[in-house]
């Protein structure tokens, strides 16, 4: 006998069927791009690894971390093969003159390290989601806290939702147009900061406001009950409860931020640069240069170039230590995001 079924028992129907395989098909598209990510991230991991770390001590290419790029010399010495960078090629040949008559070979980029891109990358990064998070939150505050509901309002929400799908090279162009040339400021750190901070401005509005509809109503009702003002009750007993969430817009920022190329292709990176950001005659010229970066270092070095044995592992070695750097922002701000939920849960 066939057991007893059950009177709420799901029925098996071809539309049951149906969605099962849906559901199944969905499930495989979810894993497979987890796994062509998972398999990207691999092989820059093992590959630039390499190229940052060593086998004997101190275990850390100290050299890629904090000098600067350079052309990498090749030639042999005496039989032995020899690799240098552009400035101990010099030295060596200042100290050996019979090395100038030495056939060489050269790859420009593939020596030194990347200490200026690291700092140029950082630099962009904190500036910019500074102004982003500013900006991005006053105005969250005033479409939340102050701003009736209306046509007009209506119409500035639609149109930051229509700016979050701006192309990159868009918004790069924008502030080409508007802050290297109109405000004069040139390629600098300050065009820079602006240009990425509207383009991850959408992003931070958006999480801002949904953090701030989060916080009950009684908290400001209690608050204006006991004589506060519009500002102190936001000030006290709304911002603070909307802060974990509004740093997790700081986290997506920061992602896209980061490594984008386009934007400071226009507005800030150099392809080389002697000096460093704080090596100036004034402390104001510090916002009017311009700083090499990560991932505009990444995109020179593999498509401007000839491409060779020395630049690729250029390229991982970059590529490697740019996810830390992101992964390491990120993390800072995920830690600041939980210490300030534990601290004002309710």
């Amino acid at each position: 006998m066939n057991p007893a079924t059950h009177l709420f028992q799901a029925k098996v129907s071809g539309a049951r069927r149906h969605e099962k395989w849906v559901f199944a098909l969905f499930r495989f598209a979810t894993y497979f791009v987890l796994f062509c990510g998972l398999g990207v991230f691999l092989n820059i991991v093992a590959k630039g690894s390499r190229t940052v770390f060593k086998a004997e001590a101190p275990f850390v290419n100290i050299a890629f971390l904090t000098q600067a790029p350079e052309s990498l010399y090749l030639f042999e010495w005496e039989g032995q093969k020899r690799e240098m960078g552009d400035r101990e090629f010099r030295a060596f040949k200042a100290a050996h003159p019979a090395a100038a008559q030495v056939p060489t070979e050269s790859y420009v980029y593939s020596a030194g390290g990347i200490f200026p891109c690291i700092v140029g990358t950082v630099l962009l990064v904190l500036g910019s989601m500074v102004i982003a998070l500013s900006l991005g939150v006053s105005a969250a505050i005033f479409l939340i806290e102050y701003a009736d509901d209306g046509p007009f309002i209506r119409f500035v929400r639609l149109a930051i939702l229509n700016l979050a799908g701006v192309p990159s090279i868009v918004f790069g162009l924008f502030g080409f147009g508007m802050f290297v040339i109109f405000f004069g400021w040139n390629v600098s750190l300050l065009a820079g900061w602006f240009t990425l901070a509207f383009m991850v401005l959408p992003v931070v509005i958006t999480a801002s406001e949904e953090s701030l509809k989060a916080v009950p109503k009684g908290f400001r009702e209690g608050s204006l009950a006991l004589g506060a003002t519009k500002w102190q009750t936001i000030r006290k007993n709304v911002l603070p409860y909307a802060l974990p969430g509004i740093l997790t817009s700081s986290v997506l920022g920061i992602a896209r931020v980061a490594g984008e190329t386009a934007p400071i292709m226009f507005t800030a990176a150099y392809v080389v640069r002697d000096k460093l950001p704080w090596e100036v005659d004034h402390w104001s010229d510090f916002f009017f240069q311009g700083v090499m970066a990560l991932p505009y270092h990444i995109y020179v070095v593999s498509s401007k170039i000839p491409q060779n044995e020395y630049t690729e592992r250029v390229q991982y070695g970059t590529a490697f230590v740019f996810l830390i750097i992101v992964a390491l922002i990120a993390t800072l701000s995920i830690v600041l995001r939980n210490n300030l939920r534990d601290r004002y849960k309710w």
